[in-house]
């Protein structure tokens, strides 16, 4: 046989320690291992069950004091044998009742079934950068369940209700005891409804709910990005057994722009720019969003060098402040060029004594050149 573990040990308190001690410590340990932070863990629920029994011992002067006088064997059989974790809010209720326990608990008490939110569903939407950084109103298609109303969602056939699941008693929940582990699962009949069906509606099949095409306007704030989301409360699918819906979760595509390239709040721009306006200085039109506005091109300006304009990146979705525009220069090249352009240029090059690829010949040049006068067949 299994050694059982010191009910002090497993309240992580002393012998010495006062009953408000002791329920503090069952407390902490309630909220660390119940299963609704710990869904489908059964360690969780075996921890919290062994807590549990402990304090049942610990928190009862009488039994206490038995306990430690002769150990388990001086409360074997004393304890209430708590069928679920329902049971136990029954009988220690004012332990978890009010404020942030009754919050963090969902606010059950007195052992009432839980009631489970609706399914979450998704819906997308695609924006241009535009539409992005001024906001847009978007009209969302997607399909989710929602309550059948020839049933009002029991799934019962019309005039008939549900039956009550006789393996679990309408709790939902079944416990597997295995010596002094007790393990609470969902049902196996009717999983977690607390009910079954015998006579289903013929609309919904016993489902409860029809699957429906919805067309749903929502806004976009402005400055949303790619991969983002936006939740719309309660646009979700119904719950099964009378809870809150679920959400809808919008999420964001933005498609490429042909100038723009985006880096969180910050818009980049690559201009080309020419050879003279580089060397010179030159005030430039540039587009941004919504327009254009005019960029100084410093004299001795290099290819790669960044220019900011404040302000006319794109707005933070959050509220804070709206990014910059990074112009980023290279030089182009021009292929061709007119002969003046030409002319001019070898001028340049050798006033920079630069080494430049000679000027072109003609054919006619290049035939004197093969054929000099004077040769002879």
């Amino acid at each position: 046989m299994a050694t059982q573990k010191c009910y002090y040990e497993v309240l992580e308190v002393t012998r010495a320690s006062a009953k408000r001690d002791i329920a503090k410590a069952y407390r902490k340990l309630a909220i660390r291992y119940h299963p609704d932070s710990n869904p489908d863990d059964e360690r969780a629920t075996e921890l919290f069950h062994q807590a549990t029994e402990a304090y049942e011992v610990l928190s009862d002067d009488g039994k206490r004091a038995r306990y430690d006088q002769y150990g388990h064997a001086g409360v074997q059989g004393a304890g209430q044998g708590f069928n679920s974790t329902e049971d136990i809010f029954e009988a220690f209720g004012e332990i978890f009742g009010g404020g942030m326990f009754g919050d963090f608990f969902g606010g059950r008490r007195g052992g009432g079934k839980r009631t489970r939110k609706g399914n979450d569903v998704r819906a997308d939407v695609t924006l241009t950068l535009e539409e992005s950084a001024a906001g847009v109103d978007k009209v969302l298609k997607f399909t989710r369940n929602e309550r059948c109303g020839t049933c009002s969602g029991s799934g019962a056939k019309e005039g008939t209700s549900p039956d009550q699941c006789k393996v679990c008693g309408g709790r939902g929940q079944v416990l597997q005891s295995a010596g002094i582990l007790r393990v609470q699962t969902t049902c196996p009949q009717c999983r977690g409804a607390g009910v079954v069906i015998s006579d289903p509606c013929h609309d919904c099949r016993g489902r409860g709910v029809d699957s429906k095409p919805i067309e749903l306007e929502v806004s976009i704030p402005a400055g949303v990005d790619d991969g983002m989301r936006v939740r719309l409360s309660g646009e979700g699918e119904a719950s099964p057994d009378g809870g809150p819906s679920g959400d809808c979760y919008c999420f964001i595509k933005v498609k490429r722009h042909e100038l723009f390239h985006r880096d969180g709040r910050n818009l980049i721009l690559q201009l080309p720019i020419a050879y003279t306006q580089a060397v010179l200085g030159a005030d430039v039109k540039v587009p941004i969003l919504g327009g254009h506005d005019v960029l100084h091109i410093k004299r001795g300006t290099q290819s790669g060098d960044v220019f900011t304009l404040k302000g006319k990146g794109m707005p933070d979705p959050q509220g804070g402040s709206r990014g910059d525009l990074l112009v980023q220069t290279f030089i182009e090249t021009p292929k061709k060029i007119s002969a003046k352009q030409e002319e001019v240029l070898r001028t340049l090059a050798e006033l920079e004594h630069a080494d430049v690829s000679p000027q072109r010949k003609s054919f006619l040049d290049k035939l004197k050149s093969y054929f000099p006068s004077g040769s002879q067949d």
